[in-house]
């Protein structure tokens, strides 16, 4: 039954890991290999330069907080976290997501992704997929799988908060292209689909003895928060695809002051979106996940009064 259960799991799963890596793949390959591309990221961190010092003031002490020492506070709270709720699989798989997608991200844009000289301006080598992002946004993710039920959707909207504002930061401080952010959140979303299924795979019991199951209720929370992060990263992916358009139709004549703040903004819009869309997944395949859970086991209970045997429901630790 076990098997039956996480096999959906498992094929969605799989698809999320192989568009995101295909997505990644795509962004480099559009806005990193063609002029086009190039041009209409370039335009976007130029529109950074309007207002920057004042938006400067906000966005450094949120890139300041990026470290390698970040990255151990967060992985070993998550691990502690997990271990509380003797939840040995999700310690495993936060490990295998905080690490795997900061990896990954160092390697493809030192020794696997190149940025070819193609005449735009701001060809100091590659920087896709964005380091400080995908340090945000793995440290948001693997919090969003290890807490409690009752917390899980507003970690996930706060992480997509706190991820968005990381991105936005390194292109307020002309860190980084709208597409190397894209990208990274990309990279973390590939490896939580990769591992989702790790919760249902594991088996939680014994099978024998335990008596009926039943699939655990996705929380009401739960499911408004899945509706309002599709629903605004929708609206803004649809903003920052407006803004898309109208720069990429403008190329090369894209210098003026409203056509760079158009760019710059449907970036800051797009990698919004991203965010808002990235932790909808995690947050479905997390609570997918769950429900594929027993949530409880039945034991009968002698009644030394009058010798009735109550069934008694323990609820499951999702």
């Amino acid at each position: 039954m076990r098997t039956r259960r996480a096999a959906p799991l498992v094929g969605v799963s799989a698809a999320v890991a192989v568009a995101s890596v295909a997505g990644v793949w795509g962004l480099w390959r559009v806005f990193v290999e063609t002029w086009a591309g190039q041009s209409v990221d370039q335009a976007a961190m130029e529109g950074a330069a309007y207002g920057q010092n004042q938006l400067w003031r906000i966005a450094e002490p949120v890139l300041d907080v990026v470290s390698v020492s970040f990255i151990a506070i967060v992985l070993a709270t998550a691990i502690v976290i997990a271990v509380a709720r003797r939840r040995w699989e999700l310690a495993v798989q936060a490990a295998v997501v905080m690490i795997g997608a900061n990896v990954t991200t160092q390697v493809l844009k030192k020794w696997v992704f190149e940025r070819p000289e193609l005449g735009v301006p701001g060809g100091y080598g590659n920087t896709l997929p964005s380091g400080h992002t995908t340090v945000a946004a793995s440290a948001a993710v693997v919090l969003t799988l290890v807490v409690a039920p009752r917390v899980r959707p507003w970690a996930a909207a706060i992480g997509a908060l706190y991820t968005t504002a990381t991105g936005v930061s390194t292109l307020v401080g002309q860190w980084h292209r709208p597409s190397d952010v894209v990208a990274a959140m990309l990279v973390v979303l590939a490896w939580t689909a990769a591992t989702c299924a790790l919760a249902v795979v594991v088996p939680r019991w014994a099978s024998s003895g335990d008596g009926p199951v039943d699939r655990a209720p996705v929380p009401r929370a739960t499911r408004a928060m899945l509706v309002v992060l599709s629903l605004v990263g929708v609206v803004l992916a649809v903003v920052a695809g407006a803004a898309l358009s109208s720069t990429w139709s403008k190329v090369p004549d894209v210098t003026g002051r409203d056509e760079l703040l158009t760019a710059y903004l449907g970036g800051a819009a797009g990698t919004a979106a991203a965010a808002c869309i990235a932790f909808a997944i995690t947050l479905w395949l997390r609570e997918a996940a769950a429900s594929g859970l027993p949530r409880g086991r039945r034991i009968v209970v002698e009644s030394a009064s009058d010798g009735d045997s109550p069934r008694v429901e323990r609820p499951v630790n999702r």
